[in-house]
């Protein structure tokens, strides 16, 4: 497991934090590879119900390593002038995961987890790192927590699939204005233009607090309703209405709906199997 991301587990509670403090959690290959391989061990791991993600340091993520973009920039301009005409377009048109090329099988293996993941998000989160926290469920920000769609300040567009996630929570002409001037947004800003789900002095023990009440439900039922709410976008109310039917079928009259029932007439904690 690489280090720039560490994973501790605790009560069915994932508590998932980027570790690269001294460069704010930028990514580079590197911290990318690992947050790749922390998202697909948790994919794999039974038992976890809820997932928080945050950023030691100052930041939560504070988007690209500059100096590494420099560097691969500088290597793409001289494979150029050495002959190589292959643009990268068509390098990122290349569909490598499902539907997905890599960068945007980063940010939305996350949206795609079974569980329900919580971003707990202080200082800066801009560029990548504010993709990353559009794929998460729950947003518990900073109030002075600092948020952009920074790719427009080097001349690029966001392409880390979070279209596909802000299409359902911002509103389409501040999303416009938002990714064109790539300006710099508060936390208690963010929440009213729709990326903040709740502000906290201290994010990290907000989102442990939601994530444990989620870990009491009934697991079934909870990644039931998170795949019901990641299709919503794609589907007819035909499909939609058909959904609801299929997965409730799963969930109902099993031991874990029976006990979550049990436990709310007892007055107890229910007690759940994965």
């Amino acid at each position: 497991m690489s280090e720039r991301v560490t994973i501790s587990v605790e009560n069915h509670i994932a508590d998932v934090r980027f570790n690269r403090p001294e460069k704010m959690n930028a990514l580079d290959a590197e911290q990318m590879d690992g947050i790749v391989e922390a998202g697909e061990k948790l994919a794999a791991m039974d038992g976890i119900r809820a997932i928080v993600l945050s950023g030691e340091g100052k930041a939560f993520c504070a988007g690209l390593d500059m100096g590494s973009f420099a560097a691969s920039a500088a290597a793409a301009t001289k494979a150029a002038n050495d002959g190589d005409k292959t643009p990268l377009s068509h390098t990122l048109a290349e569909r490598t995961f499902g539907n997905a090329n890599k960068f945007q099988h980063i940010v939305l293996l996350w949206r795609r987890l079974k569980a329900p993941v919580i971003a707990a998000i202080h200082g800066p989160c801009v560029g990548g790192g504010l993709q990353f926290a559009s794929a998460a469920d729950i947003r518990v920000v900073a109030p002075d927590a600092k948020m952009s769609i920074m790719e427009m300040r080097w001349g690029l567009i966001p392409d880390m699939g979070s279209f596909t996630t802000w299409r359902s929570f911002v509103r389409d002409d501040i999303l416009r204005e938002l990714t064109y001037t790539n300006r710099i947004f508060t936390g208690e800003e963010g929440k009213e233009l729709g990326f903040v789900t709740h502000l906290s002095d201290d994010p990290h023990a907000r989102a442990m607090e939601i994530a444990t009440e989620i870990a009491g439900k009934h697991p079934q039922a909870v990644q039931a309703a998170k795949k019901l709410i990641n299709q919503l976008p794609d589907m007819n109310e035909d499909e939609i209405l058909m959904m609801e039917s299929v997965e409730q079928d799963k969930v109902s009259r099993t031991p874990n709906q029976v006990e979550a029932v049990m436990a709310f007439m007892q007055k107890r904690a229910p007690n759940f199997s994965d």
